[in-house]
């Protein structure tokens, strides 16, 4: 597939034959890899949580007399003595839900958000080279953003730009925008605003859009804030088309790391490196072992 190549104005500068961009696209298999992908933060209540009470024992409820509710017209509710007088004993409801300090009735489980779907190695190239595609089909991202199904989009699919771009300051870096994605650049950049209801007093004050994705090489810097940056080896599904086609900026030298990737030079790279990494070891080893 031929690409073109975009400088800061919008204009095409040069041509690029790559194949990142031929996959075939299946919606399906990269909504199933995106879900395997997504990462939830567990949390939970402290385990002791309402049964670290000062005063020692639970009341009984045997039929015997000592210590027990026993002829005290009390209700059988687990209790901690506060005193006592010989056989005589204050007792305050402790533990349960129901009661003044005690445990969570039903507190989040730990389990239920520990993602533990499992996808194979084929399937998950597939929705990558999938993702892929999708962010460069017009179509498809008219389907994901509201605003843009009656517009035409006017810069052709996928959006490559030079290396020079990520190099700009903010001011210009938002009119290059302006001057390639055209009325798309609205969506491009991030927008923050206050949240309606009581989110507000949780600490959820603001909401911010996604904004678009730039997908820069190794080595590349950008500190422009407002647009998503990821680098070229680290990208993954989720990060392109999770529930649809994501908006997506390519530099240059990213498409050729992404070509390395798919080949998976990449990873006799890194195969390379650490068979590398243990014969150092092994001599460090030997080294100390002689001493």
């Amino acid at each position: 597939m031929k690409i073109a190549i975009l400088d800061a104005d919008g204009k095409k500068t040069k041509e690029l034959e790559t194949p990142v961009f031929d996959g075939k696209i299946r919606e399906d298999i990269v909504q199933k890899v995106a879900e395997a992908e997504k990462v939830k933060q567990p949390y939970s209540n402290f385990p002791l949580a309402g049964k670290q009470y000062s005063a020692a024992g639970k009341i009984r409820h045997g039929r015997r007399r000592w210590k027990t509710a026993a002829g005290k017209g009390i209700s059988r509710v687990p209790r901690k003595i506060f005193w006592r007088r010989g056989t005589q004993f204050y007792w305050e409801g402790a533990t349960i839900s129901g009661t003044r300090g005690g445990r969570r009735a039903h507190p989040p489980k730990i389990l239920s958000m520990i993602n533990t779907k499992k996808i194979n190695k084929k399937e998950a190239k597939l929705a990558f080279l999938s993702a892929l595609a999708l962010t460069g089909s017009a179509e498809h991202l008219r389907k994901k953003y509201s605003s843009l199904k009656n517009q035409k989009i006017e810069t052709k699919l996928p959006i490559v730009v030079e290396n020079e771009v990520i190099k700009l300051k903010t001011k210009e870096f938002l009119s290059s925008m302006g001057k390639i994605l055209g009325p798309a650049a609205e969506l491009a950049i991030q927008k923050r605003k206050v949240r309606h209801g009581k989110g507000k007093m949780r600490g959820r004050k603001y909401m911010k859009s996604a904004g678009a994705l730039f997908i820069i090489g190794k080595g590349e810097e950008m500190k422009i804030s407002g647009v998503e940056i990821k680098g070229a080896n680290e990208v993954r599904v989720k990060d392109i088309a999770s529930n649809g086609a994501r908006l997506t900026i390519y530099t240059e030298k990213a498409i050729k790391e992404l070509e390395e990737r798919i080949a998976g030079k990449n990873k006799e790279g890194e195969k390379e490196k650490k068979s590398a990494r243990k014969e150092t070891i092994k001599k460090e080893r030997k080294k100390k072992e002689n001493n």
